[in-house]
């Protein structure tokens, strides 16, 4: 690329949401960028959306295939996307076949077709689809290098965007590969009994971007990519210091904790299932306004289940649902990755400007996890929490009923969260007893007694003392007390 246009370059923004976040905002126009991956993984889908989002913004587009498909054929398989619109085909949007060219004449052939069409069509975007063909046809590296040396050099004088849609080559790397301003992967992995779809920038010239492998998907609305959370999050950004306190829903609790939970903090509720984690989180949830809404991030129980359990166990819940100022984001936990799952729960956050949030089974986190930690991006995820003015509890099972030991869940996370209560059960004579205790509250005083918890027609009940939980443990000395072990 020639030096005198350097302090020139302009940012050419894809449209496609994610992507551009990742490119730290787009390519640069007269840019060479290389899109490779198998089949299947979405090539054509990409940069048929890219083109439509270009055209959209009043700009001349060029689509050139090299495959065998024709273009009408081509054009059916992504009508049905919503990017697809028909009055653009033809006008904004012109699809070329330059298989016969580079066929019959080789890459002159094709390079000379290339520079006719975006002459005459005054096109600033120009896909070419199925670039291994090309490859195929060179009869050295040599050429093939030439050609996409010729190819860079035409893109910048007419300041014209190339895209070349390819597989990934045998050569690590190609001979082209050294030469493009920016080379995109796609591919698909297969994770248990679920197939990923993973985008990675391996270069990028001019410009910095989120590095590493972040998820993508691909529905009706085409290609969405979804960058990794912990990419995105700044943990510079001080978002401490705000000392209200925020009431649990149960009022001895919130004495428990020195007034209740600070603001923006999160908590973790530790326990086995049916000790009242989550009747917490409802009443925690029942006290959101339409000044301060409320939102339950739920994997194991759908919004109907979610509503006749408030019906019976927090009936001051249902008000609140009934008027929209809490609302459910249900999500089964083998359907989505985290990126996605996260995107989608604090776009909700910010578009409702939600100040309590119940995330109700992090181990819906672990489902989604494949092999990569949960730590990192559960810190961003509290991080980003915090500067939306969010406070969080987070309800974890552990798989001790009882017994003196409780296995932390999802190890790591407890050094994330600011504050913990366990609750767990107790055995005495024949009887089964519940008991909550805090075990921490970041940066605060607060009363760490067990009480005995019951269960009312309105939520959870705390004793006023400890002294039916000494009643119920009598003989538990220090040496036996309940410990939390990681996993």
């Amino acid at each position: 690329m020639s030096t005198k246009n350097y302090h020139q370059l302009t940012r050419e923004p894809s449209g496609v949401k994610g992507l551009d976040e990742i490119l730290q905002g787009g390519f640069f126009g007269g840019g060479l960028y290389i899109v490779e991956g198998p089949p299947g993984v979405g090539k054509t889908i990409l940069g048929n959306q890219i083109c439509f989002n270009r055209a959209s913004s009043g700009k001349k587009v060029l689509y050139v295939t090299l495959i065998a498909e024709t273009v009408a054929r081509m054009l059916l398989n992504i009508k049905s996307l919503t990017f697809f619109k028909e009055d653009e085909v033809g006008n904004a949007i012109v699809y070329v076949s330059g298989f016969s060219a580079l066929k019959e004449k080789g890459l002159n052939g094709l390079l000379q077709l290339l520079r006719k069409e975006v002459a005459a069509r005054k096109a600033t975007t120009l896909v070419v689809d199925g670039f291994a063909s090309a490859s195929d046809h060179a009869r050295s590296h040599e050429e093939l290098k030439l050609f996409v040396q010729q190819l860079q050099t035409q893109a910048d004088a007419a300041d014209c965007t190339v895209f070349l849609l390819t597989n990934p080559t045998e050569h690590t790397p190609s001979s082209e590969e050294t030469m493009v301003d920016g080379i995109i992967n796609l591919k698909t992995t297969i994770n248990e009994w679920r197939s990923a779809r993973e985008l990675c920038v391996r270069k990028f010239r001019g410009s910095n971007y989120l590095q590493g492998v972040h998820s993508y998907d691909i529905n009706e609305d085409g290609f969405t990519v979804y960058p990794r959370l912990e990419t995105l999050i700044s943990p510079s950004t001080d978002v401490n210091g705000e000392l209200r306190r925020v009431s649990s829903g149960n009022s001895r609790l919130d004495e428990m904790l020195g007034g209740g939970f600070p603001a923006r903090s999160s908590t973790m509720l530790i326990g086995p299932s049916g000790t009242g984690k989550t009747t917490l989180g409802l009443q925690f949830l029942s006290l959101s306004t339409a000044d301060e809404p409320g939102l339950l991030l739920g994997f194991y129980e759908t919004p109907a289940r979610i509503y006749v359990k408030a019906k019976a166990i927090c009936p001051s819940m249902i008000e609140q649902l009934d008027a929209g100022h809490v609302q459910i984001l249900w999500q089964a936990p083998t359907d989505q990755f985290l990126d996605e799952l996260a995107d989608r729960m604090l776009r909700d956050i910010k578009r409702r400007k939600v100040k309590r949030l119940l995330i109700d089974g992090l181990g819906g986190f672990k489902k989604a996890l494949r092999s990569r930690p949960i730590e990192p991006f559960f810190s961003a995820l509290v991080h980003e929490l915090r500067a939306q003015g969010v406070t969080t509890i987070c309800t974890a099972e552990v798989m001790e009923i009882v017994g003196p030991t409780i296995t932390v869940p999802l190890q790591g996370l407890s050094d994330v969260t600011d504050n913990h209560i366990v609750f767990r059960f107790v055995e005495s004579g024949a009887s089964l007893y519940r008991i909550v205790s805090v075990l921490k509250v970041r940066d605060s005083a607060f009363d760490s007694d067990l009480r005995q918890l019951s269960f009312s027609g309105d939520g959870i009940e705390l004793d006023e003392n400890s002294a039916s939980a000494k009643a119920i443990l009598p003989r538990l000395s220090p040496k036996n007390e309940p410990k939390l072990t990681q996993e």
